[in-house]
């Protein structure tokens, strides 16, 4: 019986150490034009974006309608939040197995900048999911126009009272948060070392957005998705939605920027592997 202890232990030792990451992405590679799972992800990215926007918009139309002839009426910030993190966590679950479950350009970014994803791919996945948020969003002004027009159409906008940096922190610190997360829940050295640990990607990713959210609503509507404030942005085309326009952008993808740099060169000591340097002699 001691034996056999003593067999397996060294075994799940030498798998947890000797772990080697999976080879990075390749910078361009066109053979991913040649294949049907490219474009199957591609699909998938835009169903889900669209799916995701036509429900959050919808929710936060349904909440201002409500609470306009009743202030307690409506689902309120909480319930907005929830409507995001839930909606993610559904897609981010659904579609995981596909396209990785971006549904975000600054999450695409920041994984490429992972080497998680190649250019070619990065790219056409902001297209789809930019124009799954527009269609979305289209769908949420084709069954209820007097009430989207009404009560600002879902568009991201600067609160009254805070500036632009503010807004700009806000969104860059959102979004850290939130790919982050989506490093951490999905890091596959973290599956072979922590395997006694069930790890549910989406939800804590899911979760990461609906905490964000309560943060940032009041300050900038919380964008921390490109294709969410692009697709709102166009269908609603009011000039105060192009405003601040360019803070749901720029502030994404210097917080995707961050947490990839984060994520690969700190906790997993990239930089440092590189350089062959601070090497345990163990």
């Amino acid at each position: 019986m001691t034996k056999d202890v003593e067999a397996v232990e060294p075994a799940a030792e030498y798998s947890a150490k000797d772990y080697h990451d999976p080879p990075p992405a390749p910078l361009i590679d066109f053979d991913e034009l040649t294949k049907w799972s490219f474009y199957r992800a591609l699909i998938a990215e835009f169903i889900a974006t669209l799916l995701f926007l036509y429900v959050t918009v919808l929710t936060v139309i349904g909440y201002k309608s409500q609470s306009a002839t009743d202030e307690c009426g409506g689902v309120g910030i909480l319930g907005i939040a929830w409507a995001f993190g839930g909606m993610i966590f559904i897609l981010v679950y659904c579609t995981a197995g596909i396209s990785g479950g971006h549904i975000n350009p600054a999450v695409t970014f920041g994984l490429f900048l992972g080497r998680k994803v190649s250019l070619i791919r990065a790219v056409m996945y902001m297209v789809a999911q930019c124009l799954g948020a527009i269609c979305g969003v289209g769908l949420v002004k084709a069954f209820q126009k007097s009430y989207y027009n009404r009560y600002g159409g879902g568009a991201n906008s600067l609160s009254e009272g805070y500036n632009t940096g503010t807004g700009l922190g806000a969104e860059i610190i959102g979004t850290f948060v939130l790919v982050y997360t989506v490093f951490a829940a999905t890091d596959p050295k973290r599956n072979a070392r922590d395997s006694h640990v069930p790890v549910l990607a989406p939800l804590p990713i899911g979760f990461a957005v609906f905490m964000v959210h309560l943060a940032t609503i009041p300050i900038t509507g919380t964008g921390i998705n490109p294709a969410r404030s692009f697709g709102a942005a166009v269908i609603y085309n009011n000039e105060h939605a192009w405003d601040d326009h360019w803070i749901f952008w720029v502030g994404p993808f210097v917080g995707a920027a961050i947490a990839a740099f984060y994520h690969v060169f700190i906790l997993r000591a990239g930089a440092l592997k590189a350089l062959g340097s601070f090497r345990s002699n163990a």
